[in-house]
């Protein structure tokens, strides 16, 4: 069980083929649960979104053993339900974590700093963390936690679940044929990370000026 963990954080891509080559159609509940954990739970940061999200997307171009029909809205569904469920977890134990220096590997001002982000650049905050790995596993609990409306948090969590997974998803599709993507996989998905990383790396490099 340890193994395979390491294998699907390494290499998606490898170890979805082999998994769709051993279990078939259960894979699809597989996907689903990978990503309503990664958006869902927030100990969970660590587990593959873009990069699972581009394999996904390879492997239906490439052989069809996925349908882009199903695993589109069902893995959308499985990113909402997980945000909503984060979400509430926060509002449930906002006390406790504001009572705490650090939890786990979350410290305190891990969530104070992602609050004044929310504060600072509104609801477009959602859809952008939505984009930026460890980010949209915390800000969903932060969101709950600092008490944002729940009906604004549903619709800009929706818009960012849409996105996201459409997005990403489609991208490997198109270049599903791609010899360089398949060759060079690893580093287009260090590619796919370092974009979506970068809307937070700017707002980051624009408010330190600022304060300057």
């Amino acid at each position: 069980m340890i193994q395979q963990a390491l294998d699907l954080l390494k290499d998606p891509l490898h170890f979805l083929t082999e998994f769709i080559a051993a279990h078939g159609s259960l894979t699809y509940a597989l996907l689903f649960a990978i990503v309503f954990m990664e958006t869902g739970l927030v100990v969970t940061p660590l587990l593959p979104g873009d990069s699972l999200l581009f394999s996904v997307g390879l492997i239906a171009a490439a052989s069809g053993q996925l349908s882009i029909a199903i695993v589109i809205p069902m893995l959308i569904f499985a990113a909402l339900s997980g945000d909503q469920v984060n979400y509430f977890m926060g509002k449930y134990f906002s006390a406790y974590v504001r009572s705490k220096d650090k939890i786990l590997f979350l410290k305190r001002s891990h969530f104070e700093e992602t609050e004044k982000f929310y504060e600072k650049y509104g609801v477009k905050t959602v859809i952008i963390a939505r984009f930026v790995p460890i980010v949209r596993t915390v800000a969903p609990f932060v969101a709950g936690a600092g008490r944002m409306s729940y009906s604004v948090y549903l619709l800009f969590g929706f818009l960012g679940a849409c996105l996201w997974v459409t997005s990403i998803t489609l991208a490997g599709y198109f270049l599903g044929d791609n010899e360089w993507v398949k060759s060079n996989f690893e580093k287009v998905v260090l590619g796919i990370v370092g974009v979506s990383a970068l809307p937070i790396i700017l707002a980051i490099i624009k408010q330190k000026f600022s304060s300057k």
